[in-house]
């Protein structure tokens, strides 16, 4: 079991891109802990250098201390043999006695032995000719050595250079003897052996420095090719995902099918952990197209060594794709089976385009048929693309469709070609597009339009003329009859002027009658506006007492009826100004004295204005209002007006529109004007109504009876619309709703905000 799984994870990791490829979240966890074990390993070589040296320096020194210590030792040796001997020998020949009783190497390596006598001249030495005869000056200027005080045994000799010095006092006539070793003598052989250890921890060294070089080196090149490697994984699988396919690997012994990642993302599937059996694959392909199985034995029995095969697949959405297999069978060195290895591409929207385009043949060839004229289509090289019935049976030819890339002349060899009366060309442009007339012998018609295609072919259409050439005729009489009629037109004409000359003269009456009817209209503007005025004086009074009564302002009324007497009352005022409003509104409209100043606006401000007057009676109703505005946030026009447009329109929208509705306010920029929208989901506007609802002192219609209002709202906001040099219109479906639009231009002697007035 372990070593299938193990084959499992092989095949995977050396199919799939991602695994050949393995990304730095992939890879194992040792792996991912490179760089850390990368500055442990440099660490623990320079722990081991540091220590390495700590320890040779520790032994050099040791053996230094040891060197100096065993010279210092075996000197005192000498030094006290020496004087035993010199104390008991003659007192001549010192030296030569000396050297007799010494061993061999007490006077090697260097030493140098010194009798003096109790004045410090040197009696006998073995020094090199010409050295200093005073024990003093040979010494230098360190004091009287003491016995067994090895530190006070260093010093500097005459000539500079360091030894190690041991002196014993002898007995008279004699002074003392010395015995001096150099210090360069004493430790020759520790720096012989301290050289040896410095080249060995050098090497060492070296050696460590060098595996963790190549070590370092080694990572630094692996994760250049594993970022390659992702590079390379990346541009592959994002190939694959933009391509629509993904990469198969099927294990055909072991029955076994692995995946690559833009093979799942296709099907819109997590990546599996594992590898597919044929029978978890089966599941997915459609069961009316390819059998996995039997494929797999099919190639295996046969001598074939690739397939091509298009099936359907389960995507996770449950949809099927069309997907089309090429794969190759492969067998890898050391392997006892052969692998089925390839690669399955999307083929969905090529199935599709297919179906579509066979689709459109169909109709195509349905849309030639239906044409009630002759059509045929030629090729380049006069070979048939395709024709009609009427076609085929203008020329006698068989009744089933014919095979597309017949040759022109065997096609009409087939048939018999109908007997014509030519005319002349009507046109014949340098296109190589020719529009002719004929006549068969049955008596019939056809106008013949042959046009060169781009691919050099033509198309020819033949129309059947027939009846327009009946109706030419018929022209050419109604034309005969009608030379007659104008003869007849020609003695009229005598009348029609005398008819024309009494016209003129009631046209003159009647503008007469129409000036002064606008006089008396003029009038009546004057005498509303005068006695609206008259009107609003005691109106105010009566608002404004009925309002301090209604508050109570100056002491308590006494009963709760009288207040609500005075809260009719004041109600009863409001209303009956607003009607005197919107009459003395009409009337100075009408009488000219309107006048506007006309100023850069803030659109957003002046529609939530508009929406904060009307608010409180659309949130009684439950009625939501929207503002919305689109690209320019300005308009051009009168403030007032403005607001008192929107405030219309606004108000009858509220009062049309149920409990619960919607009202929407909208701005827009179109071109050089602003358009403003009103939108309601109201009862809506009969068609009839339209076009009357925005005349002055007019309620049309029965759904607008008992509404309360002077109906002069529509026909103010008409008319500060067209003082605006504006347009307003209403569009409205019965139960569906109303939008009213307000065009209001923008002048071009404003665009940079110049303030311009205009009277009515």
């Amino acid at each position: 079991m372990a070593r299938a799984n193990a084959a499992d994870d092989f095949a995977r990791a050396r199919f799939s891109v991602r695994s050949a490829f393995p990304s730095a979240s992939a890879l194992p966890p040792l792996q991912n802990c490179e760089p850390a074990i990368r500055h442990a390993v440099l660490g623990m070589a320079g722990l081991f250098l540091t220590a390495f040296a700590a320890v040779s320096f520790s032994i050099a020194s040791r053996s230094y201390d040891v060197s100096v210590g065993a010279a210092l030792a075996e000197i005192e040796l000498i030094a006290s043999l020496a004087a035993s001997e010199l104390d008991h020998a003659p007192r001549s020949g010192e030296l030569q006695a000396l050297t007799k009783i010494l061993p061999e190497s007490a006077l090697g390596r260097g030493r140098q032995i010194l009798i003096s006598d109790r004045l410090g001249r040197i009696l006998a030495d073995n020094l090199p000719p010409g050295s200093a005869r005073l024990l003093r000056d040979h010494l230098g200027r360190s004091a009287a050595l003491r016995r067994n005080q090895p530190s006070d045994a260093r010093l500097a000799l005459s000539d500079g250079t360091e030894a190690i010095a041991v002196v014993r006092q002898l007995a008279e006539p004699l002074g003392s003897v010395a015995v001096i070793h150099p210090l360069n003598q004493v430790l020759a052989e520790w720096r012989s052996a301290a050289w040896r250890s410095a080249l060995l921890v050098l090497s060492t060294a070296f050696v460590l420095l060098a595996i963790a070089g190549a070590y370092i080196w080694q990572t630094g090149r692996a994760r250049r090719a594993e970022k390659n490697c992702d590079r390379i994984r990346g541009r592959m699988d994002l190939a694959l995902s933009r391509g629509r396919c993904g990469l198969w690997d099927w294990d055909l012994a072991r029955g076994r099918v692995f995946w690559s990642q833009s093979m799942f993302e296709m099907l819109g599937m997590n990546p599996a952990a594992h590898s597919f059996s044929f029978d978890e694959l089966r599941a997915l392909l459609h069961p009316q197209d390819l059998d996995l199985a039997e494929t797999a034995s099919a190639l295996l029995r046969s001598a074939a060594c690739a397939i091509d095969h298009e099936f359907r697949m389960r995507d996770a959405g449950g949809n099927w794709i069309w997907l089309r297999a090429r794969a190759e069978l492969v067998q890898e060195e050391g392997a006892s089976t052969p692998r089925l290895i390839g690669i399955a591409v999307d083929v969905t929207e090529q199935k599709l385009m297919a179906a579509r385009s066979a689709t459109a043949d169909l109709r195509l060839t349905d849309a030639i048929e239906a044409i009630s004229e002759a059509f045929v289509l030629w090729d380049e090289d006069n070979r048939l693309v395709t024709c009609n019935s009427k076609f085929r049976k203008l020329h006698g030819l068989p009744a089933e469709p014919l095979q597309p890339g017949v040759a022109y002349a065997e096609l009409m060899s087939w048939g018999s070609l109908p007997t014509l009366q030519a005319e002349p060309a009507l046109e014949q442009p340098s296109s190589g597009a020719r529009t002719y007339e004929a006549q068969l012998a049955d008596g019939r018609w056809l106008q013949v339009n042959e046009r060169r295609t781009k691919d050099g072919g033509y198309v020819s259409v033949g129309t059947d003329i027939t009846k327009l050439k009946e109706h030419e005729e018929q022209l050419v009489q109604s034309e005969r009859r009608l030379t007659a009629t104008v003869t007849d037109l020609r003695r009229s004409r005598q009348a029609l002027e005398i008819q024309a000359q009494q016209l003129a003269e009631l046209a003159e009456r009647n503008l007469e009658q129409k000036a002064e009817a606008e006089l008396a209209n003029y009038a009546k503007s004057e005498f509303l506006a005068n006695m609206s005025h008259e009107l609003r004086t005691p109106l105010n009074a009566i608002i404004g007492f009925s309002d301090t009564m209604q508050r109570e302002t100056f002491g308590a009324l006494g009963c709760m009826k009288y207040v609500e007497y005075c809260r009719g009352i004041n109600e009863s005022g409001q209303y009956l100004l607003g009607v005197i409003s919107d009459v003395l509104a009409m009337s100075e409209l009408e009488a000219g004295h309107t006048r506007l100043n006309k100023t850069r606006l803030e659109i957003d401000s002046v529609l939530e204005q508009a929406v904060k007057r009307i608010e409180p009676a659309a949130t009684k109703r439950a009625i939501s209002i929207r503002r919305e505005t689109f690209l320019s946030p300005v308009l051009y026009g009168d403030r007032p007006a403005v607001e008192k447009i929107l405030k219309i329109l606004l108000a009858n929208a509220v009062k049309f529109t149920p409990d619960g509705g919607r009202i929407t306010v909208r701005a827009r920029r179109v071109g050089n004007a602003t358009n403003l929208y009103v939108e309601d989901t109201g009862i809506g506007i009969p068609a009839e109504v339209l076009r009357r609802i925005a005349k002055p002192f007019e309620q049309c219609g029965p759904i607008f009876n008992g509404m309360k209002g002077s109906g002069l709202g529509l026909a103010i906001a008409r008319s500060l619309v067209d003082l605006h040099g504006g347009s307003m219109r209403i569009r409205s479906a019965v139960g569906s709703g109303t939008v009213v639009l307000v065009h209001l231009p923008i002048p071009a002697g404003i665009e940079r905000g110049a303030n311009i007035v205009v009277a009515a």
